[in-house]
């Protein structure tokens, strides 16, 4: 039985570096994903194609805000280094979190989820995985504010030695809970408004290092 371990990133370097440094210890890229937030488009892909809207059923001004992007076949973490296996880059669009890019494991279940009409989202993708709400609704809030999100699929023997290394430049969660919590916030509210790109780049910018 294998173990989901995820990590936030507030640098969407940090988390590329993790994913490459899971790589590089011997867990396969089918065990690893990343979901970032792409509400500032700072991933692009070339050519118009498809995106997959995870939401309820929304205006058509909606999704032509968001605009069309093709997946690629890249590295598990998206724009990584050669090295890394390739994996389809997926574009998404969650309830409340706003545009997202995800590789690996994780977002190709939330594509499937998308097109197969159920709901939960990101929250409810961690959950499923074995991550407690708690955390899950810290994890996928900070996604909303800007974050990457790392989740890798480990054996049990291995849990501390993935966690020591995931811990490395990761977001202190109850930290960051406590942070939330003192601006009014409570949980993860799927029909929140998603972050601009300005607001997005602001928060980036609260947490740099």
């Amino acid at each position: 039985m294998l173990i989901t371990i995820c990590r936030l990133y507030d640098s969407y370097a940090d988390a590329n570096s993790v994913v490459i440094g899971l790589q590089a210890a011997g867990i396969a890229p089918t065990e690893t994903s990343v979901v970032s937030n792409n509400s500032d488009s700072w991933y692009r892909t070339g050519h118009a194609a498809n995106t997959v809207t995870l939401r309820k059923q929304g205006t058509s001004e909606d999704t032509a805000a968001i605009g069309k992007f093709e997946g690629a076949a890249v590295g598990v973490a998206i724009g990584a280094t050669a090295a890394t296996a390739a994996s389809l880059v997926t574009m998404l669009v969650l309830p409340g979190v706003g545009a997202v890019v995800g590789a690996g494991w994780l977002a190709a279940l939330l594509g499937s989820m998308a097109i197969g009409g159920a709901t939960g989202g990101l929250l409810g993708a961690l959950t499923n995985a074995g991550i407690s709400e708690e955390d899950a609704h810290v994890f996928v809030e900070g996604v909303r504010r800007g974050g990457t999100l790392v989740a890798a699929r480990v054996s049990p023997t291995d849990v501390p030695r993935i966690e020591a290394m995931m811990n490395q430049s990761a977001v202190k969660l109850g930290e960051r809970c406590d942070l939330y919590r003192k601006s009014g916030w409570h949980a993860f509210d799927p029909s929140a408004k998603a972050y601009t790109a300005d607001q997005v780049r602001s928060e980036r910018a609260l947490h740099a290092h």
